[in-house]
């Protein structure tokens, strides 16, 4: 990476976050991110690639203070021109920085090439000591221009479809993540990941889970079952979310009720799943196929407020996660550590890092874990069996509940792991000065 631009020395510190789309109602954890930094009073900025489509938004998005620069989609040749002139007059030392990522800007979309060099300006204009993207793409992909242009150093928060879908391209992945002074791995899976497949980033790969606001999700113990179990679900409806085998498993179980209790103990099941997507549609005829309109509800999008409502009333919350055909599979999906902070017991599958929260084995086991190969290959018996335990009496809801408690509390802590990704964005920009 070349030195920072001179003008940056002594300059307090100020964080930029590149997102492709801000505010997006599926990333809660970067907002809680921005939160935890804002309350230890940072001074934070957020540079938006994409405008918004959602309709609804949480709450706690008006809780943050950073100002936002939407940075306009280039729509024609011209505009290429009116950026660089722009960088030109505002960028110290842009001319001498420009021949280095040539060959990078020439292998991008002109969209992210130019958003690039507008990002220069505007981290140059915002006094932006450091750039932070979350998801090793197009964020990362237009602060590794900046960077290069600006001499200010960036980081990337890498998660799972950034990794692992079949469209990454590799080589540019290398390259945006070798110039950043800093990987950050949402969970070991992915470090250990990160580290094999580029060794070169071996002491740069650092280990930095998504957190929660844990005033937020308060701990209350869980109760033994009553009446029929409550499963509740949240997603976005999306092939690696497994929902279709959540609405199998609930076939099956109604199923066995049919003729009066069964005698494997399996419970009746009221299934509600909140979240919106593309399969929506398909899941809704899958639903209404089996009969299950009075077993299954697909609740729509909910707000962080409703889906602490949702998890209140559940029995149990279930991510019936798979590895998508197009390889994308989910990094640690927040509600899961949501649910096993409110004393929640879950039922995860064995995706990524996932483990390394649902531990289903152990001294102190903190959920049921499941195989997403055998799930992904159409044998649900192992949830439906996992859905049956739950349900049983001498299921040890409060022990597992606790322990799961704890690991948020010692592991998830958005304090604590905020401040571990300030402290290594503050060491870079002091070395960067």
């Amino acid at each position: 990476m070349l030195p920072a631009d001179p003008s940056l020395t002594h300059r307090t510190e100020r964080i930029g976050y590149v997102l492709k789309v801000y505010p997006r109602f599926s990333e809660t954890f970067v907002v809680t991110e921005i939160l935890a930094r804002e309350a230890a009073g940072e001074d934070l900025a957020i540079f938006a690639l994409r405008p918004t489509s959602d309709a609804r938004f949480h709450p706690e998005i008006s809780r943050v203070q950073a100002p936002v620069t939407h940075l306009p989609k280039p729509a024609k040749l011209s505009d290429a021109w009116t950026a660089l002139r722009l960088a030109q007059q505002e960028v110290p030392g842009l001319a001498d920085r420009l021949p280095g990522i040539l060959p990078v800007l020439t292998r991008l979309e002109p969209a992210e090439a130019i958003q690039g060099i507008n990002l220069a300006v505007s981290a140059t204009r915002e006094g932006i000591t450091h750039l932070h993207a979350h998801f090793a793409s197009l964020a990362a992909r237009v602060s590794r221009v900046a960077s290069a242009l600006t001499g200010i150093p960036y980081s990337v928060t890498t998660h799972a479809k950034d990794l692992f879908h079949e469209d990454v391209d590799h080589e540019l992945l290398q390259d945006v993540l070798t110039h950043a002074d800093h990987v950050v791995a949402i969970s070991k899976f992915n470090q250990d990941h990160l580290v094999t497949t580029f060794p070169e980033l071996a002491d740069r790969v650092v280990l930095i889970h998504n957190g929660l606001d844990l005033a937020r999700f308060r701990y209350a113990e869980p109760q033994p079952v009553t009446g029929p179990l409550k499963v509740a679900a949240v997603g976005r409806l999306v092939e690696k979310k497994g929902f279709t085998h959540l609405i199998e498993a609930a076939r099956v179980i109604t199923a066995r009720q049919a003729d009066g209790p069964p005698s494997d103990g399996a419970p009746a099941v009221e299934v509600r799943i909140a979240g919106d997507g593309e399969l929506r549609a398909e899941l809704a005829a899958e639903i209404t196929a089996a009969g299950l309109g009075d077993v299954v509800e697909l609740i729509g999008p909910r707000s962080q407020d409703e889906v602490r409502e949702l998890l209140t009333w559940a029995d149990v919350m279930v991510a019936p996660c798979v590895v998508g055909a197009d390889g994308n599979a989910d990094g640690l999906p927040t509600v899961l550590l949501e649910a096993m902070a409110m004393g929640v017991p879950v039922i995860g599958t064995d995706v990524t890092g996932i483990p390394e929260a649902v531990r289903g084995t152990g001294p102190r086991p903190t959920g049921i874990l499941l195989s997403a190969d055998q799930l992904a290959a159409g044998d649900g018996r192992a949830l439906v069996e996992a859905l049956t335990a739950v349900a049983a009496d001498d299921f040890p809801r409060v022990a597992i509940s606790r322990a799961a408690r704890d690991l948020i509390e010692s592991d998830f802590n958005t304090a604590t792991q905020s401040r571990l990704l300030a402290d290594h964005q503050r060491q870079c920009v002091r070395l960067a000065s």
